[in-house]
């Protein structure tokens, strides 16, 4: 197992990647890496989907070594979190991807930051989803250009506008811009400005696109032949928003020609996790996004560099989202410290050698909080571990009890993947030694691992890089806060009814001083107005209460806090019949001086 990552470490990983990089004598790679979103292995024409249309991913499939057996985790922030590092997403911070769960520390050293302190200049387009504050942004964590969303989907709760996926107002390495056109073709566009600025220097492209992830929304053109033929609307936009994207990774791909980019650049095609809705092809694998079946694990994953990596190859060995960040380091000549990773280099499985490639054991694990708050991670709940032959699985039949309940010994499942990749016969009875090993070495894993979680990711308060911050839903943690609806077209209906929800934000207060916090339901653009009724804020020894009065869409208060690590808790009653008190869902706090 990996040692935990330091300051120190960190410092040591990045003085390592500038001093091993490349000479300017050699011929230094671009990287190019697109992350699709919500994107199963089976919604690919290349695998085996008769229906959808992806002429050009199936071209970089058949131009692409390509690994067969590829995991992610069952949600996108914790495999962003695992593909950024090359570390497990518990070690990060990283547990969810919503109250409170999906923010990185930002002591990890990512690959844009190791890559930028080897001479790489660096940009992402698209979605981050690994925490919206200073100094948690992708702007903070090695990407020098950035256009991004805030919230885990466009137009989520999240997001300061009430966006959709046409003309949306992204932010621009920090500063809001409207823009003009569909998001995958904006970001995907960016990323081709970005590669054709001239520069003596190397390029990292970083694209999480966020299609196929909802809302589904697409022009009609790519998405109205799939309907005529009989599908449901949202298996129709699904298909039609991987065909658009399909149709800019082939604007990609003749750009690269064009420019006489495409012998030196490395593209890398993947998703973050398993598609979503059972009505879709999965190319025989089980279960859905979420699962830690092979249908919310396994995912696409395609590298392509002409005249360098094979074609048309594919590599059978286990391999997973901790691998990508060791792999391009030793691709681009940037050596990371092997100590504070979990994954491995790929390079020799794509140089052809398995000589001394041994056998592994990579885990999965995905936690949501339950009814009662509890925010943490369970032992035996809702797991995976898997060999090159075998894997265990420890989840409860019951949706219910999926991320409660823990899974004894004699209800783990076991799989031959050799010979049952759809995971349809359990041979657990038969091979309870194989078991016993794995729920060991799992636990193991498990208790490594999600050490660091004792130690909540804070927002900073006050910090001169990020004055005012606008807390949100996304971080609001504890028991009531899952009840806030993700994204405004929900509000809407939401605030017609009750509003209901109530939990608490995890922050930093960096400097003693006089603060402004003003506290909504809605936002300026989409102002919510008020009952009359009580508000209350409290923050360390901090604690004020206000009167609502009716018709008014915030509630401001002024007061002195200190600084340090605090929970900060606000709440209007009057909200709702049965009197329970309910919190904001933003949250704006303005350090105003000492």
């Amino acid at each position: 197992m990996s040692a935990p990552l330091t300051q120190t470490t960190r410092r040591s990983f990045l003085a390592a990647a500038c001093a091993s990089a490349l000479t300017a004598k050699q011929e230094r790679l671009n990287v190019v890496l697109i992350l699709t979103d919500d994107q199963g292995y089976g919604d690919l024409g290349c695998h085996g989907n008769k229906v959808i249309r992806t002429p050009h991913l199936n071209r970089l499939h058949g131009q692409s070594t390509r690994f067969t057996h590829f995991y992610s985790s069952p949600l996108c922030s914790p495999t962003r979190a695992s593909l950024m590092t090359g570390r497990y997403n518990y070690r990060t911070g990283i547990v969810d991807t919503w109250v409170g769960l999906a923010q990185m520390r930002p002591e990890e050293v990512t690959m844009a930051e190791a890559l930028r302190a080897a001479g790489y200049r660096t940009a992402l387009f698209g979605k981050w989803h690994l925490g919206d504050h200073f100094p948690m942004r992708a702007m903070d964590q090695g990407f020098e250009e950035t256009l991004v969303f805030t919230d885990g989907a466009i137009g989520g709760i999240g997001d300061p506008a009430p966006n959709t996926y046409f003309d949306p107002v992204f932010f621009r390495n920090g500063r809001p811009e409207q823009t003009r056109g569909y998001c995958t073709d904006i970001f995907f566009s960016e990323a081709m400005r970005f590669l054709e600025r001239k520069s003596s220097k190397p390029a990292f492209v970083y694209l999480p696109v966020n299609v196929p992830h909802g809302p589904l929304q697409v022009d009609e053109k790519y998405s109205g032949h799939y309907r005529k033929a009989g599908m449901n609307d949202s298996t129709a936009r699904v298909y039609g928003m991987i065909e658009n994207l399909d149709e800019n990774v082939g604007r990609l791909l003749q750009f690269l020609k064009q420019q006489d980019l495409e012998h030196n650049t490395l593209v890398i095609f993947m998703s973050d996790n398993g598609g979503w809705g059972l009505n879709r092809y999965s190319a025989g694998l089980r279960d859905q996004k979420g699962s830690v079946y092979e249908g919310g694990i396994r995912v696409p994953f395609f590298m392509r560099l002409p005249g360098r990596l094979r074609a048309g190859v594919d590599i059978d060995r286990i391999a997973a989202h901790i691998d990508v960040l060791p792999t391009i380091l030793e691709l681009c000549g940037v050596k990371p410290v092997k100590a504070a990773l979990d994954g491995r280099s790929l390079a020799p499985l794509l140089q052809g050698s398995t000589t001394n490639w041994a056998d592994r054991t990579l885990f999965f694990q995905q936690s949501r909080p339950d009814p009662n708050g509890i925010d943490e991670p369970r032992l035996f709940t809702h797991c995976a571990a898997r060999t090159q032959q075998y894997k265990v699985v420890m989840t409860a039949p019951d949706p219910k009890q999926t991320y409660t309940r823990a899974i004894t010994e004699s209800e783990t499942e076991l799989y031959d993947m050799s010979h049952d990749p759809g995971e349809r016969t359990n041979i657990a009875p038969d091979h309870p030694d194989v078991v016993g090993r794995l729920r060991r070495e799992y636990e193991a894993w498990y208790r490594d691992v999600t050490a660091p979680l004792s130690n909540p990711v804070r927002i900073p308060l006050g910090a001169p890089a990020s004055n005012p911050v606008i807390l949100t839903p996304q971080e609001l943690r504890g028991p009531g806060a899952p009840a806030a609806p993700w994204n405004f077209d929900r509000a809407r209906t939401y605030w017609k009814s009750e509003p209901d929800g109530f939990g608490y934000w995890e922050v930093e207060v960096t400097r003693n001083g006089r603060y402004e916090l003003i506290a909504r339901l809605g936002t300026p653009a989409l102002p919510h107005h008020l009952r009359a009724g009580v508000a209350k804020l409290s923050c360390g020894r901090m604690n004020e209460e206000l009167p609502i009065a009716a018709g008014i869409d915030a509630v401001r208060f002024a007061a002195r806090l200190d600084k340090g690590p605090a929970r900060l808790e606000a709440a209007f009653t009057g909200q709702r019949s049965d009197g329970r008190a309910i919190s904001p869902f933003f949250l704006e706090i303005r350090y105003l001086g000492k």
